[in-house]
């Protein structure tokens, strides 16, 4: 028997976190060697190329820089409240 697997819309991603070293190396490597996310994975131990092709499309995406602007405003929203 066969599972139908459901295929999640872009906007409902979660944002994926990297820490500085590993934004700097995917910008750099991208410059390098382009979308080749296989690649770039291969330089960030326990990341996969999905991981890093969405990191990259979330941060160079309209619909993600006004959700990431939400985000930002009600962290520092909760950070003023505490």
């Amino acid at each position: 028997m066969c599972e139908k697997s459901e295929e999640v819309s872009s906007t409902e991603w979660v944002f994926i976190k990297m820490n500085e070293q590993e934004e700097d190396l995917i910008y750099r490597m991208h410059r390098l060697v382009g979308d080749r996310w296989d690649l770039i994975a291969g330089r960030l131990p326990g990341r996969t190329a999905e991981e890093i092709e969405r990191f990259w499309i979330m941060r160079h995406s309209q619909v993600f820089a006004e959700k990431r602007k939400e985000q930002q405003k009600a962290l520092a929203l909760a950070e003023n409240n505490s």
